[in-house]
């Protein structure tokens, strides 16, 4: 199994930055003000939540004026949903592992 980034999916795991992402995606590109619109949070908490997002690198910033227009860094998204699927599929491994070890157990009982 490849690393798995904790900081990418602690960043992630905040239901307000996955609809942030979310947003980014529909539409290409989002000021804070203007993401903030969209969400019942403020745009200093939209800004704060963006700069999470950035660090990991999931966005990107670039000025404009006096605001910053974010957008979602697809390279980024990708290795995160790379990393998603190998930890179901890992996940999936040892949960097949469980079925098939209660299933002998089950047959050792009924023998």
């Amino acid at each position: 199994m490849s690393d798995i980034d904790d900081e990418l999916w602690s960043a992630i795991g905040d239901p307000v930055r996955r609809r942030l992402l979310d947003l980014l995606l529909a539409e290409g590109v989002g000021t804070p003000t203007g993401l903030s619109d969209r969400l019942p949070i403020s745009r200093q908490a939209v800004t704060k939540h963006l700069g999470v997002l950035d660090r990991v690198g999931l966005v990107h910033a670039t000025p404009m004026g006096r605001e910053r227009r974010y957008e979602v860094d697809e390279a980024q998204l990708s290795r995160a949903i790379r990393q998603l699927n190998e930890v179901g599929r890992n996940w999936d491994s040892r949960l097949d592992r469980i079925k098939r070890l209660a299933e002998e157990i089950q047959k050792q009982r009924r023998d």
